[in-house]
Protein backbone atom coordinates (compact mmCIF):
# COMPACT_ATOMS: atom_id res chain seq x y z
CA UNK A 1 0.00 0.00 0.00
CA UNK A 2 1.57 2.82 -0.95
CA UNK A 3 1.31 5.73 2.21
CA UNK A 4 -0.17 8.91 1.24
CA UNK A 5 1.59 12.36 1.69
CA UNK A 6 1.15 14.80 4.21
CA UNK A 7 -0.36 17.24 1.70
CA UNK A 8 -2.08 14.41 -0.25
CA UNK A 9 -4.00 13.11 2.93
CA UNK A 10 -6.82 15.87 2.86
CA UNK A 11 -8.12 13.17 0.67
CA UNK A 12 -7.78 9.98 2.64
CA UNK A 13 -10.41 7.42 2.24
CA UNK A 14 -12.90 6.42 5.27
CA UNK A 15 -11.00 3.06 5.49
CA UNK A 16 -7.51 4.27 6.27
CA UNK A 17 -8.89 7.53 8.16
CA UNK A 18 -10.59 5.08 10.53
CA UNK A 19 -7.19 2.64 10.93
CA UNK A 20 -5.40 5.96 11.04
CA UNK A 21 -7.64 7.09 14.19
CA UNK A 22 -10.13 4.73 16.14
CA UNK A 23 -7.21 2.88 18.11
CA UNK A 24 -6.16 6.01 19.47
CA UNK A 25 -9.55 7.42 20.44
CA UNK A 26 -10.54 4.32 21.84
CA UNK A 27 -7.44 4.90 24.70
CA UNK A 28 -7.98 8.35 24.88
CA UNK A 29 -11.68 7.62 25.73
CA UNK A 30 -10.61 5.24 28.40
CA UNK A 31 -7.69 7.84 29.62
CA UNK A 32 -10.90 9.93 30.65
CA UNK A 33 -12.48 7.20 31.96
CA UNK A 34 -9.80 6.48 34.24
CA UNK A 35 -9.69 9.95 34.88
CA UNK A 36 -12.63 10.73 35.96
CA UNK A 37 -13.53 7.50 38.22
CA UNK A 38 -12.60 8.86 41.53
CA UNK A 39 -14.99 11.45 41.26
CA UNK A 40 -17.95 8.55 41.48
CA UNK A 41 -15.86 6.08 43.47
CA UNK A 42 -14.51 9.04 45.96
CA UNK A 43 -17.19 7.52 48.98
CA UNK A 44 -16.05 3.58 48.46
CA UNK A 45 -11.85 5.04 48.33
CA UNK A 46 -12.46 6.78 51.49
CA UNK A 47 -14.71 4.36 53.45
CA UNK A 48 -11.72 1.38 52.61
CA UNK A 49 -8.78 3.00 52.57
CA UNK A 50 -9.74 5.42 56.09
CA UNK A 51 -8.80 8.64 53.37
CA UNK A 52 -8.65 12.10 54.60
CA UNK A 53 -9.52 14.97 51.64
CA UNK A 54 -5.89 15.62 50.88
CA UNK A 55 -5.16 11.57 51.21
CA UNK A 56 -7.93 11.76 48.44
CA UNK A 57 -6.22 14.55 46.88
CA UNK A 58 -3.09 12.95 46.59
CA UNK A 59 -4.11 9.31 45.62
CA UNK A 60 -6.70 10.84 42.63
CA UNK A 61 -3.65 13.33 41.60
CA UNK A 62 -1.04 10.26 41.27
CA UNK A 63 -2.40 9.82 37.92
CA UNK A 64 -1.53 13.49 36.42
CA UNK A 65 1.82 13.22 38.25
CA UNK A 66 3.02 10.45 36.34
CA UNK A 67 1.28 11.73 33.65
CA UNK A 68 3.47 14.88 33.54
CA UNK A 69 6.68 13.52 34.49
CA UNK A 70 6.64 11.28 31.38
CA UNK A 71 5.67 14.26 29.36
CA UNK A 72 9.28 15.65 28.73
CA UNK A 73 10.28 11.78 27.15
CA UNK A 74 7.23 11.56 25.24
CA UNK A 75 7.56 14.15 22.85
CA UNK A 76 11.00 12.67 21.48
CA UNK A 77 10.05 9.18 21.59
CA UNK A 78 6.92 10.21 19.43
CA UNK A 79 8.92 12.11 17.07
CA UNK A 80 11.57 9.43 17.16
CA UNK A 81 9.14 6.07 17.12
CA UNK A 82 5.73 7.30 15.59
CA UNK A 83 2.57 7.51 17.38
CA UNK A 84 1.61 3.65 17.31
CA UNK A 85 4.38 2.27 18.18
CA UNK A 86 4.88 4.87 21.80
CA UNK A 87 0.73 4.25 22.54
CA UNK A 88 0.69 0.54 22.32
CA UNK A 89 3.07 0.00 24.51
CA UNK A 90 2.17 2.82 27.13
CA UNK A 91 -1.50 1.60 26.87
CA UNK A 92 -0.27 -1.75 27.82
CA UNK A 93 1.45 -0.64 31.16
CA UNK A 94 -2.02 1.39 31.77
CA UNK A 95 -3.88 -1.69 32.19
CA UNK A 96 -1.28 -3.78 34.65
CA UNK A 97 -2.35 -0.43 36.73
CA UNK A 98 -5.99 -1.00 36.49
CA UNK A 99 -5.20 -4.42 37.87
CA UNK A 100 -3.08 -3.23 40.78
CA UNK A 101 -6.03 -0.52 41.80
CA UNK A 102 -8.37 -3.49 41.69
CA UNK A 103 -6.18 -5.37 43.89
CA UNK A 104 -4.81 -2.97 46.58
CA UNK A 105 -5.80 -2.70 49.89
CA UNK A 106 -3.66 0.05 51.07
CA UNK A 107 -3.33 4.03 50.29
CA UNK A 108 0.51 3.06 48.35
CA UNK A 109 -0.51 0.20 46.43
CA UNK A 110 -3.45 2.34 45.39
CA UNK A 111 -1.57 5.22 44.89
CA UNK A 112 0.81 3.30 42.67
CA UNK A 113 -1.65 1.57 40.63
CA UNK A 114 -3.01 4.87 39.67
CA UNK A 115 0.19 6.32 39.10
CA UNK A 116 0.84 3.52 36.33
CA UNK A 117 -2.35 4.01 34.94
CA UNK A 118 -1.43 7.89 34.66
CA UNK A 119 1.95 6.91 32.87
CA UNK A 120 -0.40 4.38 30.37
CA UNK A 121 -2.34 6.92 29.54
CA UNK A 122 0.64 9.35 29.08
CA UNK A 123 0.45 9.68 25.66
CA UNK A 124 -3.28 9.53 25.44
CA UNK A 125 -3.50 12.78 23.52
CA UNK A 126 0.19 13.91 22.61
CA UNK A 127 -0.16 9.94 20.28
CA UNK A 128 -3.10 11.25 18.76
CA UNK A 129 -2.46 14.64 18.16
CA UNK A 130 0.99 14.02 16.30
CA UNK A 131 -0.76 11.20 14.46
CA UNK A 132 -2.88 13.47 13.35
CA UNK A 133 -0.36 16.08 12.60
CA UNK A 134 1.51 13.44 10.63
CA UNK A 135 -1.36 12.31 8.42
CA UNK A 136 -3.68 15.73 7.91
CA UNK A 137 -3.31 18.88 6.55
CA UNK A 138 -2.30 21.92 9.17
CA UNK A 139 -5.91 23.82 8.59
CA UNK A 140 -7.61 20.75 9.24
CA UNK A 141 -5.94 20.11 12.97
CA UNK A 142 -8.16 22.31 14.48
CA UNK A 143 -11.47 20.35 13.39
CA UNK A 144 -9.68 17.08 13.80
CA UNK A 145 -8.75 17.63 17.67
CA UNK A 146 -11.72 18.63 18.50
CA UNK A 147 -13.84 16.06 17.04
CA UNK A 148 -11.66 13.76 18.71
CA UNK A 149 -11.39 15.51 22.12
CA UNK A 150 -15.38 15.43 21.99
CA UNK A 151 -15.58 11.49 21.23
CA UNK A 152 -12.54 10.98 24.34
CA UNK A 153 -14.29 12.75 26.84
CA UNK A 154 -17.26 10.47 26.32
CA UNK A 155 -14.83 8.00 28.59
CA UNK A 156 -15.83 10.83 31.24
CA UNK A 157 -19.39 9.92 30.75
CA UNK A 158 -19.01 6.21 31.12
CA UNK A 159 -17.56 7.35 34.45
CA UNK A 160 -20.83 8.44 35.80
CA UNK A 161 -24.10 7.10 35.77
CA UNK A 162 -23.37 4.01 33.54
CA UNK A 163 -20.21 3.11 36.11
CA UNK A 164 -22.60 3.53 38.82
CA UNK A 165 -24.72 0.78 37.64
CA UNK A 166 -22.47 -1.37 36.45
CA UNK A 167 -20.75 -0.64 40.68
CA UNK A 168 -24.06 -2.15 41.68
CA UNK A 169 -23.33 -5.83 39.33
CA UNK A 170 -19.43 -6.22 39.73
CA UNK A 171 -18.30 -3.48 42.49
CA UNK A 172 -16.01 -0.62 42.19
CA UNK A 173 -13.09 -3.55 42.05
CA UNK A 174 -14.54 -5.23 39.49
CA UNK A 175 -15.02 -2.44 37.38
CA UNK A 176 -11.69 -1.42 37.42
CA UNK A 177 -11.01 -4.79 35.89
CA UNK A 178 -13.07 -4.18 33.30
CA UNK A 179 -11.44 -0.96 32.78
CA UNK A 180 -8.16 -2.54 32.47
CA UNK A 181 -9.51 -5.71 29.87
CA UNK A 182 -10.71 -3.01 27.59
CA UNK A 183 -7.16 -0.91 27.83
CA UNK A 184 -5.31 -4.20 26.85
CA UNK A 185 -7.41 -5.09 23.98
CA UNK A 186 -6.69 -0.76 22.80
CA UNK A 187 -2.93 -1.68 23.04
CA UNK A 188 -3.13 -4.80 20.88
CA UNK A 189 -5.24 -2.78 18.61
CA UNK A 190 -2.97 -0.21 18.66
CA UNK A 191 0.04 -2.81 17.61
CA UNK A 192 -2.32 -4.47 14.85
CA UNK A 193 -4.50 -2.41 13.30
CA UNK A 194 -2.62 1.52 13.06
CA UNK A 195 -0.97 1.38 9.54
CA UNK A 196 2.87 2.92 10.05
CA UNK A 197 3.98 6.07 8.96
CA UNK A 198 7.16 6.46 7.12
CA UNK A 199 9.53 9.31 7.95
CA UNK A 200 10.67 11.55 5.96
CA UNK A 201 13.87 11.88 7.18
CA UNK A 202 15.06 10.33 10.00
CA UNK A 203 14.60 12.11 13.06
CA UNK A 204 17.09 13.65 15.35
CA UNK A 205 18.68 11.26 18.26
CA UNK A 206 16.59 11.60 21.89
CA UNK A 207 18.87 13.36 23.63
CA UNK A 208 18.93 16.48 20.61
CA UNK A 209 15.19 16.14 20.84
CA UNK A 210 15.17 16.44 24.57
CA UNK A 211 17.65 19.75 24.18
CA UNK A 212 15.55 20.97 21.54
CA UNK A 213 12.51 21.00 23.56
CA UNK A 214 13.95 23.49 25.89
CA UNK A 215 16.10 25.57 23.58
CA UNK A 216 13.27 25.52 21.19
CA UNK A 217 9.83 24.84 22.09
CA UNK A 218 10.61 26.69 25.95
CA UNK A 219 12.27 29.81 24.32
CA UNK A 220 9.20 30.64 21.99
CA UNK A 221 7.45 33.32 22.99
CA UNK A 222 4.40 32.15 21.64
CA UNK A 223 4.34 29.37 23.56
CA UNK A 224 4.71 31.44 26.80
CA UNK A 225 1.55 33.28 25.76
CA UNK A 226 -0.52 30.48 25.43
CA UNK A 227 0.98 28.49 28.72
CA UNK A 228 -0.66 30.22 31.70
CA UNK A 229 -4.05 30.24 30.09
CA UNK A 230 -3.46 26.53 28.80
CA UNK A 231 -2.24 25.01 32.01
CA UNK A 232 -4.66 26.60 34.15
CA UNK A 233 -8.05 26.00 32.15
CA UNK A 234 -6.98 22.05 31.75
CA UNK A 235 -5.28 22.14 35.62
CA UNK A 236 -8.05 23.44 36.99
CA UNK A 237 -10.69 21.91 35.34
CA UNK A 238 -8.93 18.39 35.23
CA UNK A 239 -8.43 18.44 38.61
CA UNK A 240 -12.56 19.27 39.74
CA UNK A 241 -14.16 17.29 36.95
CA UNK A 242 -12.00 14.17 37.53
CA UNK A 243 -12.66 14.58 41.96
CA UNK A 244 -13.67 17.36 43.40
CA UNK A 245 -16.97 18.11 41.21
CA UNK A 246 -18.84 14.76 42.97
CA UNK A 247 -17.64 15.92 46.90
CA UNK A 248 -19.08 19.31 46.42
CA UNK A 249 -22.65 17.86 44.77
CA UNK A 250 -22.55 15.72 47.91
CA UNK A 251 -21.42 17.97 50.31
CA UNK A 252 -22.30 21.72 49.15
CA UNK A 253 -25.64 21.25 47.44
CA UNK A 254 -26.63 18.41 49.38
CA UNK A 255 -27.40 15.25 46.18
CA UNK A 256 -27.19 12.08 47.17
CA UNK A 257 -24.89 9.30 45.36
CA UNK A 258 -27.62 8.57 42.32
CA UNK A 259 -28.01 12.38 41.97
CA UNK A 260 -24.61 13.03 42.13
CA UNK A 261 -23.46 9.94 39.24
CA UNK A 262 -26.63 12.13 37.42
CA UNK A 263 -25.14 15.21 37.34
CA UNK A 264 -21.16 14.20 36.51
CA UNK A 265 -22.76 12.51 33.63
CA UNK A 266 -24.43 15.53 32.37
CA UNK A 267 -21.50 17.48 33.01
CA UNK A 268 -19.00 14.81 31.17
CA UNK A 269 -21.55 14.98 28.75
CA UNK A 270 -21.33 19.04 28.35
CA UNK A 271 -17.46 17.99 28.22
CA UNK A 272 -17.71 15.88 24.77
CA UNK A 273 -20.13 17.99 23.20
CA UNK A 274 -18.50 20.97 24.33
CA UNK A 275 -15.03 19.91 22.78
CA UNK A 276 -16.44 18.35 19.31
CA UNK A 277 -18.28 21.84 18.94
CA UNK A 278 -15.24 24.03 19.84
CA UNK A 279 -13.39 22.14 16.84
CA UNK A 280 -16.35 22.48 14.59
CA UNK A 281 -16.50 26.17 15.41
CA UNK A 282 -12.86 27.06 14.93
CA UNK A 283 -13.18 25.33 11.91
CA UNK A 284 -15.98 27.35 11.01
CA UNK A 285 -14.44 31.09 12.09
CA UNK A 286 -11.11 30.00 10.23
CA UNK A 287 -12.98 30.42 6.90
CA UNK A 288 -14.23 33.53 8.03
CA UNK A 289 -11.03 34.70 8.95
CA UNK A 290 -10.88 34.22 12.80
CA UNK A 291 -8.59 32.51 14.30
CA UNK A 292 -8.21 29.67 16.55
CA UNK A 293 -6.86 31.42 19.75
CA UNK A 294 -10.33 33.86 19.91
CA UNK A 295 -12.46 30.43 20.49
CA UNK A 296 -9.76 29.32 23.26
CA UNK A 297 -10.13 32.81 25.00
CA UNK A 298 -14.11 32.50 24.57
CA UNK A 299 -14.13 29.54 26.33
CA UNK A 300 -12.06 30.48 28.82
CA UNK A 301 -14.02 33.24 29.74
CA UNK A 302 -17.25 31.00 30.16
CA UNK A 303 -15.38 29.06 31.84
CA UNK A 304 -14.07 31.48 34.37
CA UNK A 305 -17.54 32.76 35.04
CA UNK A 306 -19.36 28.98 35.40
CA UNK A 307 -16.49 28.79 38.48
CA UNK A 308 -17.71 32.09 40.02
CA UNK A 309 -20.91 30.86 40.09
CA UNK A 310 -19.99 27.84 42.18
CA UNK A 311 -17.29 29.62 44.31
CA UNK A 312 -20.23 31.59 45.46
CA UNK A 313 -22.14 28.50 46.37
CA UNK A 314 -25.32 29.36 43.77
CA UNK A 315 -26.72 25.86 44.28
CA UNK A 316 -30.07 26.24 42.33
CA UNK A 317 -28.21 27.10 39.79
CA UNK A 318 -25.59 23.82 39.92
CA UNK A 319 -26.51 22.26 37.16
CA UNK A 320 -26.52 24.67 34.52
CA UNK A 321 -23.06 25.92 35.81
CA UNK A 322 -21.55 22.50 35.93
CA UNK A 323 -22.59 21.87 32.72
CA UNK A 324 -20.94 25.07 31.64
CA UNK A 325 -18.09 23.97 33.53
CA UNK A 326 -17.66 20.90 31.32
CA UNK A 327 -18.25 21.99 28.17
CA UNK A 328 -15.84 25.06 28.24
CA UNK A 329 -12.67 23.33 29.90
CA UNK A 330 -11.33 21.46 27.24
CA UNK A 331 -12.06 23.70 24.52
CA UNK A 332 -8.99 26.05 26.15
CA UNK A 333 -6.87 23.56 25.14
CA UNK A 334 -7.19 24.36 21.25
CA UNK A 335 -4.15 26.05 21.80
CA UNK A 336 -2.26 23.33 21.06
CA UNK A 337 -3.58 23.29 17.70
CA UNK A 338 -2.28 26.46 17.52
CA UNK A 339 0.97 25.20 18.81
CA UNK A 340 0.94 22.04 16.20
CA UNK A 341 0.74 25.34 13.23
CA UNK A 342 2.91 27.05 14.93
CA UNK A 343 6.03 24.51 15.04
CA UNK A 344 5.05 22.42 12.18
CA UNK A 345 5.38 18.21 11.75
CA UNK A 346 8.65 18.28 12.86
CA UNK A 347 8.17 19.71 16.25
CA UNK A 348 4.84 19.32 17.10
CA UNK A 349 5.05 16.45 19.53
CA UNK A 350 7.42 18.17 21.35
CA UNK A 351 5.69 21.62 21.49
CA UNK A 352 2.88 19.61 22.63
CA UNK A 353 4.15 17.57 25.09
CA UNK A 354 6.24 20.33 26.10
CA UNK A 355 2.94 22.29 26.97
CA UNK A 356 1.72 19.01 28.81
CA UNK A 357 4.40 18.77 30.84
CA UNK A 358 3.18 22.06 32.83
CA UNK A 359 -0.72 21.00 32.43
CA UNK A 360 -0.04 18.16 34.24
CA UNK A 361 1.98 18.79 36.64
CA UNK A 362 -0.39 21.93 37.48
CA UNK A 363 -3.48 19.30 37.49
CA UNK A 364 -1.19 17.65 40.15
CA UNK A 365 -0.55 20.84 42.06
CA UNK A 366 -4.09 22.08 42.27
CA UNK A 367 -5.86 18.83 42.64
CA UNK A 368 -3.21 17.69 46.04
CA UNK A 369 -3.88 21.42 46.37
CA UNK A 370 -7.46 21.42 46.51
CA UNK A 371 -8.21 18.54 48.78
CA UNK A 372 -5.32 20.79 51.37
CA UNK A 373 -7.87 23.63 51.56
CA UNK A 374 -10.80 21.74 51.85
CA UNK A 375 -8.91 20.03 54.86
CA UNK A 376 -8.49 23.15 56.59
CA UNK A 377 -11.75 23.09 57.56
CA UNK A 378 -13.26 20.93 60.38
CA UNK A 379 -15.71 17.76 58.77
CA UNK A 380 -19.61 18.92 58.86
CA UNK A 381 -22.33 16.73 60.85
CA UNK A 382 -22.78 14.63 58.63
CA UNK A 383 -19.57 13.60 57.94
CA UNK A 384 -19.32 15.37 54.69
CA UNK A 385 -16.32 18.47 54.01
CA UNK A 386 -17.00 21.72 54.71
CA UNK A 387 -18.74 24.30 52.26
CA UNK A 388 -16.15 27.13 53.02
CA UNK A 389 -13.25 25.20 52.22
CA UNK A 390 -14.86 24.34 48.86
CA UNK A 391 -15.65 28.71 47.88
CA UNK A 392 -11.88 29.23 49.36
CA UNK A 393 -10.53 26.84 46.53
CA UNK A 394 -12.66 27.65 43.96
CA UNK A 395 -12.41 31.29 44.58
CA UNK A 396 -7.92 30.57 44.47
CA UNK A 397 -8.58 28.63 41.37
CA UNK A 398 -10.45 31.54 39.67
CA UNK A 399 -8.15 34.08 40.89
CA UNK A 400 -5.11 32.42 39.33
CA UNK A 401 -7.39 31.86 35.97
CA UNK A 402 -8.29 35.50 35.62
CA UNK A 403 -4.13 36.62 35.59
CA UNK A 404 -3.47 33.89 32.98
CA UNK A 405 -6.38 35.49 31.16
CA UNK A 406 -4.88 38.90 31.18
CA UNK A 407 -1.31 37.84 30.27
CA UNK A 408 -3.11 36.28 27.31
CA UNK A 409 -4.95 39.43 26.35
CA UNK A 410 -2.38 41.86 26.56
CA UNK A 411 1.12 39.77 26.18
CA UNK A 412 2.08 40.02 21.99
CA UNK A 413 5.04 38.20 21.14
CA UNK A 414 7.28 39.58 18.27
CA UNK A 415 7.62 36.63 15.77
CA UNK A 416 10.32 34.18 15.79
Amino acid sequence: MKIPSAAETVGLGHGLATRIIAPFAAAYFLSLFFRSINALIAPDLVAELSLGPSDLGFLTAMYFLSFAIFQLPLGALLDRFGARRVQASLVGIAALGAAMIAAGDSLPTVAFGRALVGLGFAGGLMSAYKQMADWFPAQRLPLLNGLFLGFGSLGAVVATAPAQAMIGVVGWRGLMLVGGAAAAAAALALWLVVPERPQAAAPAPIRKQVADLFGVVYRDRLFWRLAPITVLGFASGSAVQTLWAGPWLRDVAGFGREAVALQLMVMALALSIGSALGGVIAEALRRRGIGTLTVAGAAALLFMAAELGIAVGWIGGSAVLWAVFGATFNVITLTYAALSQHFGPAFAGRANTGMNVLSGGGAFVLQYAIGGIIGLWPRTADGGYHPEGYATAFAILLALQAAAFAWFLLYRPRPR
